[in-house]
């Protein structure tokens, strides 16, 4: 098992599995933020429905995602550098190295990663940690309004969609391509669903944080 995890199939494996089980929780975070659209009741009972125990619980599932994923991103990365000198990003597949992402995971990554712990900063440390605390959690809607309020702060967070965007152009497709998606009549395919994908993620979060600074 061991040799399977560490073997140049077993990294692959484990970074695609790790990325798409954290883009089904982007897609549940979105679904929760959407909610803000229809009023601060609905978005109040969504978030007290994401606090609820059963589904709190998850969270160090969801950490443990983020951190195995990381880690074999760096541990990939790392090995080509030496390896492979200027080559970024492991390719195994010629249609892999054709798209501007797919040269520069690592540093969108880097940059998603560095806006995560500023998000988390903003919300979960003022709700979910403040509960888990034991103190009153800021109101959501309130969190909301003073986050995207902020010019700079809604340019910052689009500045992070844009690059989660370009990440998953590339992640969502070569994930399943590495878990045996991997022929040339599946290849196109893939990069069409990837791109309706990442659009479809990245444009509601766009549109939620708008609609959250002009209601401010």
């Amino acid at each position: 098992m061991g040799n399977l995890l560490t073997s140049s199939i077993g990294k692959k494996l484990v970074m695609s599995i790790s990325g798409l089980f954290l883009l089904i929780f982007l897609f549940v975070h979105l679904t929760v933020n959407a909610t803000s659209l229809f009023g601060p009741e609905a978005f109040e009972a969504a978030c007290e429905f994401m606090a609820l125990p059963v589904v709190t619980i998850l969270v160090p599932v969801l950490a443990a995602g983020f951190i195995i994923h990381i880690a074999y991103a760096t541990w990939i990365t790392l090995v080509n550098l030496k390896a492979r000198g200027s080559q970024r990003y492991e390719v195994t597949h010629k249609g892999e190295a054709d798209s501007w992402a797919a040269k520069n995971m690592f540093v969108l990554g880097i940059i998603i990663l560095g806006f995560l712990v500023f998000h988390l900063s903003h919300f979960w440390a003022e709700m979910q940690l403040k509960d888990f605390m034991g103190e009153e959690p800021t109101d959501p809607n309130f969190l909301m309004s003073q986050t995207f309020g902020n010019t700079a702060v809604l340019v910052a967070y689009i500045i992070w969609f844009a690059a989660l965007w370009f990440h998953l152009t590339h992640g969502f497709w070569s994930a399943l391509q590495s878990i045996g998606f991997n022929n040339d009549k599946w290849l196109c395919r893939l990069k069409v669903v990837a791109y309706i994908v990442a659009t479809i993620l990245c444009a509601g979060f766009v549109v939620i944080a708008l609609y959250a600074h002009f209601n401010a």
